[in-house]
């Protein structure tokens, strides 16, 4: 029997750190010809050149793709991304196409497998949070014909988005597979491989806010300054490539990387940023990774502003502190989460580190090849 031919989108080093675990599944497994379209941060020397890590996998059939724009803007990137894609997929005629959660590539890839009648899944789609990412969540969800979500939670707002059932699978996240393995490195072979110098530190990993740009620079700047005037050691990670990245790189680049107490890095291979969160006192910004992975390993979180609006439900995780971008708040939350010497209980709402082995039984099913690529709303009330 010919094999299933499919393509795992990624654009940026976090979609990759999530999806990795089901691409290697599916690669581990010789029965589908899986393809990988890597674009995005992929490919810009600015944020480390992240497509040497996928090639550092081993993974097969790797398809580069530069879709930067010299305007930046995200609409640019976007038709751009379409146009490649979309040759891409015409000359390979895939039979799935697997994007993930809320950037412009992931809705790149959905719009041009749906106008395509190739079925295309959507992993962590039904969540909320602040900013356009939630717009454009829930539009790659619309275009997407079945989905991989993290928990019950999110199954049940793509019903309310009109979405079957019946194609909505709790698998939980995909990363928190790779959370749970023995094979991690080490503190030590993290430090060396990144240059830390200091064995206490916390994690500083903010993004830029789209929606409030005009306030950017403020707000990168009022961060900065608490965390520099906290006198703790910092790993400082760089933002995402997202419209006014400028402005966060900036103010690192004025008051962190001149100082011994920060160790500003533009990119961290997954496993050992994993490493390097399981060790940390405590990660500040605005980042998923703080409502995520943080809780998982049950470490402190200072989650700042509005990009993770409701993306948890309050007192799920109590880990976790939110505070606005108040110059004061986030002092006094630094102040707080220094003083904390134990770790919280591990959370599990977004899953419990199987989710490979629940994604691979799904993809494997006859009745899971057979989806329609007609889709059809389904309504809640008659």
């Amino acid at each position: 029997m010919q094999k299933k031919k499919i393509i795992f989108l990624t654009g940026t080093r976090a979609d990759f750190g999530k999806i990795k675990p089901l691409i290697d599944v599916t690669m581990r497994a010789n029965i589908f010809e899986v393809h990988i379209f890597a674009t995005g941060m992929h490919l810009s020397k600015k944020y480390g050149y992240t497509m040497n890590e996928i090639k550092k996998c081993g993974f097969e059939n790797i398809y580069p793709f530069d879709n930067d724009v010299e305007s930046g803007s995200l609409s640019s990137v976007l038709a751009n991304t379409i146009n490649g894609f979309g040759d891409y997929v015409q000359a390979l005629q895939p039979n799935l196409i697997i994007v993930h959660g809320d950037r412009v590539e992931a809705l790149a890839g959905a719009l041009v497998g749906s106008l395509n009648n190739i079925i295309v899944a959507h992993v962590e789609g039904g969540e909320v949070s602040g900013t356009i990412d939630e717009h454009i969540r829930h539009a790659i969800s619309k275009m997407s014909h079945i989905h991989f979500v993290a928990n019950a939670e999110a199954q049940k707002r793509l019903v309310q988005m009109g979405e079957s059932d019946e194609v909505i699978h709790v698998i939980g996240s995909p990363d928190l597979d790779i959370m749970t393995s023995s094979d991690l490195p080490s503190m030590e072979e993290a430090k060396q491989k990144y240059s830390i110098p200091f064995g206490r530190y916390a994690i500083l990993l903010y993004h830029p806010v789209t929606s409030e740009l005009d306030k950017l620079q403020v707000h990168a700047d009022d961060l900065v300054s608490e965390v520099f005037d906290s006198g703790l050691n910092y790993i400082v990670v760089y933002p995402n490539s997202d419209p006014g990245s400028d402005c966060i790189l900036k103010s690192y680049q004025e008051h962190l990387e001149v100082n011994d107490r920060f160790r500003v890095i533009p990119s961290v291979r997954f496993e050992h940023f994993l490493t390097l969160i399981k060790h940390a006192k405590f990660i500040i910004g605005n980042s998923s990774v703080g409502i995520r992975e943080a809780p998982f390993y049950g470490v402190p979180s200072i989650n700042i502003g509005t990009r993770q609006h409701r993306r948890l439900k309050p007192g799920t995780a109590k880990s976790i502190v939110d505070v606005p971008d108040d110059r004061s708040e986030i002092a006094r939350a630094i102040r707080d989460a220094a003083k904390i010497e134990k770790r919280y209980e591990k959370n599990q709402y977004f899953g419990d580190g199987n989710s490979a082995k629940r994604f691979y039984s799904i993809i494997t099913r006859d009745d899971f090849w057979n989806t329609n690529a007609q889709k059809f709303f389904v309504d809640l009330y008659e």
